[in-house]
């Protein structure tokens, strides 16, 4: 099977380069730079080089040297600080320019080029520089420019080397599955024969032969769903699924998982009551991140006793997903960490083998195996729901009254969703309770409440998102109902930010 090689230099962004070329219908692995000798064999036809947040003439930035990269043999292409990268390596000129240029820019082609065909002149693309290349190294033709980029796509034709300033592998790139495409097939010469289902074949194969038994934390989301129902294949009555009530949860949600997982056939479902102690432990907390810690903490010790108290358990199954990776900077030792995930737990504080059948996957390729796997409707087009739950769609220290506030509120936003037909059009659409009040008026009389703001978005993946853009009258229905039937609210506000920089989740 054909493959494309993905070299990560730390950009948020480098798996979603490997998604995007496996959705093409070709099979991409994820390197670390000083691997690239090592990986390169007769299946690889082509070589991408990812983003990433740091600067090539930094003494730290990640490198390779120009011996590996004109060894490579295969066609390549640089993205981002792969463009400075190369650049900067055969020669060419790389410095720091007098604007940044971050979000949506329009890309204009110089020079017709077989990496462009069936192109127009020119289109929108996602940046994220500061650096810019003013001068490309010889033998490379500029082929195409912006606004405040002169030098945002080269190509050297004759050694197979072609660069680009923006991101191809973002949703908002215009015609950038196009551009890989181009690459990958045209270019590079792959043929198509991967999908997602054969990462799961390959995953039941490479552990068919596990002994003893397994948990695995699940919270009626996708994710952790899919997860149980894999490792079930493996495990069968020697899986336990276990669902931790945290009280940080929607209106219903533990009736609904136990529902859930009844109906799917799963004897074993253990349900381990954590309220108080999640509470307790929260209060007082106002950062983020201690917020996170404290959950994963928590998730950790509870789970470690649950596996203590079972017959022979040796294993964990976490529904993580690549994403989840990506943030926490899991994934590169050159990433930046961009928040903790509760549902990355470390061995080593566990004592149990950890199971990811997900985790170099995205959203949409787990959709997938859901539908192969024929889990119903409700669970693959349900919106994602953080694993920290409402405890980070409160700003500032939880409480009990905030909780049931933005319960009521959280109620309300779903019921209209659904009303309007618009929950199957949004990645996910939610409210979240801000940590300042704001006076308003009820009766003619003051009224000093909460702030409430409704953030949704548009996405693929959840590396990137649009913010969703329902029409005023939508909006207004919300606003109306949560400020009339919720008291302790007293505005509500829309959330108008792209990711980046903004992420979906407020903390």
């Amino acid at each position: 099977m054909d493959k494309i090689l993905v070299v990560d230099f730390g950009s948020q962004y480098t798996h979603l380069i490997a998604r995007r070329v496996r959705s093409i219908g070709v099979y991409s692995e994820v390197i670390p730079p000083e691997s690239i000798e090592d990986s390169l064999d007769d299946a690889v036809k082509g070589v991408i080089l990812s983003g990433g947040p740091m600067s090539v003439y930094e003494e730290s930035s990640p490198k390779i040297s120009r011996e590996v990269l004109l060894g490579i043999g295969k066609p390549i292409l640089g993205i981002c600080y792969g463009h400075q990268l190369i650049s900067h390596i055969l020669g060419g000129s790389v410095s720091i320019q007098e604007s940044g240029e971050y979000g949506i820019s329009r890309f204009y082609i110089s020079r017709s080029h077989p990496l462009f065909d069936g192109l127009p002149d020119s289109f929108i693309v996602w940046m994220s520089h500061r650096d810019g290349v003013v001068e490309p190294p010889p033998g490379f033709d500029s082929l195409g420019y912006t606004d405040i980029t002169r030098i945002a796509a080269m190509a050297d034709d004759r050694r197979g080397i072609y660069t680009l300033q923006f991101h191809p592998e973002v949703v908002h790139t215009e015609y950038g599955l196009k551009i890989l495409e181009n690459f990958v097939l045209g270019i590079c010469g792959c043929e198509r024969g991967w999908d997602p289902v054969i990462s799961l074949k390959r995953f039941l194969e490479e552990h068919s032969g596990c002994e003893g038994g397994a948990i695995v934390a699940v919270s009626g989301g996708i994710d952790s769903t899919v997860t149980a129902v894999i490792l079930r294949e493996i495990f069968g009555d020697r899986l336990y699924p276990v669902f931790i009530d945290t009280g940080l949860l929607r209106s219903g949600e533990g009736e609904w998982v136990e529902s859930l997982f009844q109906s799917l056939g799963f004897k074993n479902l253990l349900v381990v009551e954590a309220s108080e102690l999640f509470l307790e432990e929260l209060r007082g907390v106002v950062d983020p991140e201690e917020k996170r810690r404290i959950i994963s903490r928590l998730y950790r010790d509870l789970l470690k006793i649950v596996a203590s108290e079972l017959p022979d358990i040796r294993y964990m199954g976490q529904g993580t997903l690549y994403p989840d990776r990506v943030e926490s900077g899991a994934t590169s030792r050159y990433a930046d960490k961009i928040k903790s995930h509760h549902n990355i737990i470390e061995e080593a504080g566990l004592g149990l083998k950890i199971l990811e059948p997900l985790k170099d996957l995205y959203k949409d390729e787990v959709r997938i195996l859901a539908r192969h796997l024929g889990l119903p409707d409700e669970v693959v087009s349900r919106h994602p729901f953080p694993g920290p739950g409402l405890a980070i769609r409160i700003v500032g220290e939880v409480t009990p009254e905030k909780l049931e506030l933005l319960r009521r509120v959280d109620d309300i936003v779903y019921e209209e969703l659904v009303a309007s037909g618009l929950y199957d059009r949004y990645w996910q659409f939610f409210p979240v309770l801000l940590s300042v009040k704001s006076v308003g008026i009820r009766g003619d009389h003051r009224h000093y409440g909460y702030i409430v703001a409704i953030r949704g978005v548009e996405s693929l993946d959840a590396m990137t998102a649009r913010f969703a853009r329902p029409d005023w009258d939508f909006l207004e229905r919300l606003s109306t109902r949560i400020l009339n039937e919720v008291d302790g609210v007293s505005r509500v506000v829309y959330d108008i930010s792209n990711k980046p920089p903004a992420t979906i989740e407020y903390e």
